[in-house]
């Protein structure tokens, strides 16, 4: 790996942390940009979900003290997610990279289609008190269906959880999220263990992009006072179609 790649793909992990901390979507650039440099498409889906993990960290860090009231209500949903991911993770190394490829442009029209949906997917704000919280058979079920998509590709899976979510629990917008951050936490964790004992991890372009990832999620803070939403949301998009289109053409 030359050094203008590995520069490149710093690059491309500075601009996935820095879109996911304003609009999210960052894993259409990581993932992307792993693809356009030859990378094969498996061993760029999961080394894109490495990539991102810090990010997934650092977006739990201000939900800790909600956390730390909810986390009980949180174990059902955490089993689910930890089963759901793993058969994801597992059913992405059964396929082989043409498989694969055949499927990334239809993942991504979706993840576009689900992204651009994103400001009309999120959940109306519903106050109301932890004891009046309650959960149904559809949350557990929603949640195994989410992290199936989570540990099998991943691109959008922040949108659908909040969506299904919003659906499914009771509380408002910022519980929602925090529940959202920590299940997202448990996918991405139980896909990255599968996918590097399946040993498809590219880790030198693991490595180039996570550095860029931390602090594009850390300069998100001031992209977002300067740069609109909507226009971040163009661009990511438009990659997401663009990608899309390059893999119906190369697949």
């Amino acid at each position: 790996m030359s050094l203008l790649t590995i520069a490149l793909l710093f690059l491309a992990g500075f601009m996935s942390g820095a879109i996911n901390a304003v609009a999210g979507g960052g894993t259409f650039i990581s993932f992307g940009a792993l693809s356009l440099i030859g990378v094969a498409p498996i061993s760029a889906n999961a080394t894109s979900s490495i990539a991102q993990l810090p990010g997934y960290f650092t977006s739990t860090l201000p939900y800790l003290k909600d956390i730390r009231r909810i986390w009980r209500g949180l174990i059902l949903l955490g089993i689910v997610s930890i089963v759901g991911s793993t058969l994801g993770a597992l059913l992405l190394l059964w396929l082989d990279n043409d498989q694969f490829a055949a499927a990334v442009p239809w993942l991504l029209l979706g993840a576009t289609a689900l992204f651009a949906a994103g400001p009309w997917l999120k959940p109306k704000p519903r106050y109301q008190s932890d004891a009046a919280q309650g959960r149904s058979l559809a949350s557990p079920v929603m949640q195994f269906i989410t992290s199936i998509y989570g540990g099998f590709f991943g691109a959008g899976m922040g949108i659908m959880m909040l969506a299904t979510l919003g659906l499914t629990e009771s509380g408002d917008y910022h519980r929602l999220n925090a529940i959202k951050n920590v299940l997202a936490n448990v996918i991405a964790i139980v896909a990255i263990v599968v996918f590097v004992s399946g040993g498809v991890v590219n880790w030198l372009g693991a490595l180039a992009m996570i550095p860029g990832v931390a602090l594009g999620g850390y300069s998100g803070v001031w992209i977002a006072k300067r740069v609109p939403q909507i226009a971040v949301r163009v661009f990511v998009i438009a990659i997401g179609l663009f990608l899309a289109g390059y893999y119906f053409v190369t697949g």
